[in-house]
């Protein structure tokens, strides 16, 4: 299953695509994923680049793929809202003849300003509605695990997600792209890059409950 994944450091921190991929793996799924990211990037702003090679635009058009995972920063105020809604509608024609489906990384706000969640969820779901593409709840995932224990350390340093938050999310993505449970999957994972990464077993299993109960598991 190639997946392409669009977005900035809130991708790339911990590796987020290979974690989806080792999970799978551990699962018996191959999923072929492909990033790209910079720091402190829109999706405009990768719309922006055109269409060279190593660009948004110019992967997307390299190949086929099953999904094209779009990501910016929690686009909770107007602005970035409709910035969002607009790229997102920006690349949905190029993600089609791809023969891709749109999947939109609900991320989280920052840590001093939590009170964004439901904005943040919201601008992306209206987003991904708009392009007839997919949610990946991750924001609402993160909601839920601290609904099951407040002190869950899901920030590394305020704005990127800790191996938690960024295991938390990979669960989530996983859950709705293989369309597989993610309860019972493994708390630790070596990564193709040969990066490993480990959660203890019982945040692990709380972490898998919280993305199971967004993502209809």
């Amino acid at each position: 299953m190639p997946i392409l994944f669009i977005g900035n450091s809130l991708t790339y921190v911990n590796d987020v695509p290979g974690i989806v991929q080792a999970l799978a793996l551990s699962r018996g799924d191959s999923l072929a994923v492909e990033t790209v990211a910079f720091p402190d990037y829109a999706l405009i702003d990768h719309w922006n680049q055109g269409s060279g090679h190593g660009t948004a635009r110019g992967e997307i058009a390299a190949r086929k793929w099953k999904f094209v995972v779009l990501q910016q920063g929690p686009s909770s105020v107007s602005v970035n809202r409709d910035t969002l809604r607009l790229s997102a509608k920006l690349f949905a024609p190029g993600i089609a003849q791809a023969g891709g489906v749109p999947a939109l990384f609900s991320v989280w706000p920052t840590s001093d300003r939590l009170q964004d969640f439901p904005a943040s969820i919201q601008s992306y779901t209206l987003a991904a509605s708009d392009v007839g593409g997919v949610l990946l709840p991750v924001a609402s995932a993160w909601q839920a695990a601290w609904q099951r224990s407040a002190t869950l350390a899901l920030y590394s340093d305020g704005l990127h997600a800790s191996t938690a938050g960024s295991y938390l999310s990979a669960l989530t993505i996983y859950a709705v792209l293989v369309h597989k449970t993610p309860v019972g999957l493994p708390a630790s994972l070596t990564l193709n890059s040969g990066a490993r990464i480990s959660v203890d077993a019982s945040t692990a299993a709380l972490l898998q409950a919280a993305a199971a109960s967004v993502t209809g598991w």
